[in-house]
């Protein structure tokens, strides 16, 4: 009996140190993810975007020379590069998992095919179509300006105030409120 009992605590504390050892390679490649970053650029050099590992933008940078294109096509262009940024977090994570824990867990292809699910590939850049210049269509001669606003006959007045409201004067016994008695006491 005490064969068995020796062979099933051995057993558990197998499994405890594990456990404990998987968790330290996860908690390690946590913290190896937390710190990456990815940067993307746009071809000419005027856009260029950070993103974190969790795929948050947190750099966006816009070169002067960016100033002489349309806004429709910065915020495009911008929008673009942090598709194809948050495309390369999936690789990275398998980079990190094959460092760390490795790949061939079930966990561990889980995790990697949630971060494909949440960040597909980007689009390939010539399935963008650049968006349309903004057009404002005008029906009638063009010399014609709109008529200004009818003016008011009598103009809003403010609203009268409200009287205030009288307020009693205290008595002496006011003190307690008939809560019986003083919370002093």
């Amino acid at each position: 009996m005490p064969d068995n009992v020796d062979a099933s605590e051995r057993m558990v504390d197998d499994w405890t140190k594990q456990i404990q050892e998987t968790a330290a390679r996860y908690q390690a490649m946590a913290a190896r993810m937390q710190g990456q970053t990815v940067t993307e650029r746009s071809k000419d050099n005027t856009i260029e975007v950070t993103i974190d590992s969790k795929g948050l933008l947190t750099n966006l940078v816009i070169a002067e020379a960016a100033s002489g294109k349309r806004m429709a096509e910065v915020s495009s262009q911008v929008m673009r590069l942090v598709q194809l940024a948050q495309s390369r977090i999936p690789e990275l994570l398998q980079q990190a998992m094959a460092e760390t824990v490795g790949t061939t867990d079930e966990t561990a292809s889980r995790v990697i095919a949630e971060a494909q699910s949440t960040f597909p590939e980007a689009p390939p850049e010539d399935d963008i179509a650049p968006p349309e210049p903004e057009r404002h269509l005008r029906f009638g001669p063009e010399d014609e300006e709109p008529p200004p606003p009818p003016a008011q006959a009598n103009p809003p007045q403010n609203p009268p105030q409200p009287k205030p409201i009288p307020r009693r004067r205290r008595t002496q016994d006011d003190d307690d409120d008939e809560f019986g008695g003083s919370i002093l006491s």
